[in-house]
């Protein structure tokens, strides 16, 4: 646990030093494409069930309802919201909730306090052990929050092979899968 928070640590701050030029872009092209905050801050559970607040760039218009992604109406996404979500660009700002200790690089994805089922599931397969991640072996497996038992099950097998290794494969798929999008495919 203790490499595991120092890995994280050290790549969190060599990603936002590498980064931090970008924000700024990104800032101005959220603000250009519709008004309201750039971040977006939304409570979700995190490890042993506390809430915390999940940083993330807006990809919504303002008023959108906190609900899970696969409930948003696509009317409700920004145009530059759309390419932000594509390119996991949105979730850039998480690497603070990986500083604050909140979450990981790698594991399960944290849901809101209103998804019950994914909560329920959690708690009964012990998911609840782990930080969170920005990215997880669901993630790569195209698994969401609309499918609670099968993420669960995903989650589980993670946290069953969980190793330094595990993770790098788990980030290094999230980049490919990204750049694939990038490139169209």
């Amino acid at each position: 646990m203790l490499v595991k928070r120092l890995t994280d640590s050290f790549i969190a701050v060599v990603l936002i030093a590498l980064l931090i030029w970008f924000l700024p872009i990104l800032a101005i092209t959220i603000r250009r494409d519709s008004s309201g905050p750039i971040f977006f801050k939304q409570e979700r559970v995190g490890r042993n069930g506390r809430l915390f607040h999940c940083i993330k760039l807006r990809t919504m218009h303002v008023g959108t309802a906190s609900i899970g992604t696969h409930e948003v109406n696509t009317t409700a996404i920004t145009d530059v919201g759309r390419i932000l979500r594509a390119l996991k660009l949105d979730e850039l700002p998480q690497l603070w909730n990986v500083l604050r200790g909140e979450m990981s690089l790698v594991g399960p994805r944290p849901c809101l306090p209103t998804q019950l089922e994914v909560i329920e599931m959690r708690k009964k397969y012990g998911v609840w052990d782990v930080l969170p991640g920005i990215s997880g072996l669901a993630q790569i497996n195209h698994v969401d929050m609309s499918r609670p038992r099968r993420l669960a099950a995903c989650d589980v097998v993670y946290i069953k092979c969980a190793s330094f290794c595990t993770d790098m494969y788990i980030v290094f798929s999230t980049v490919s899968m990204t750049l694939k999008r990038l490139r169209g495919r």
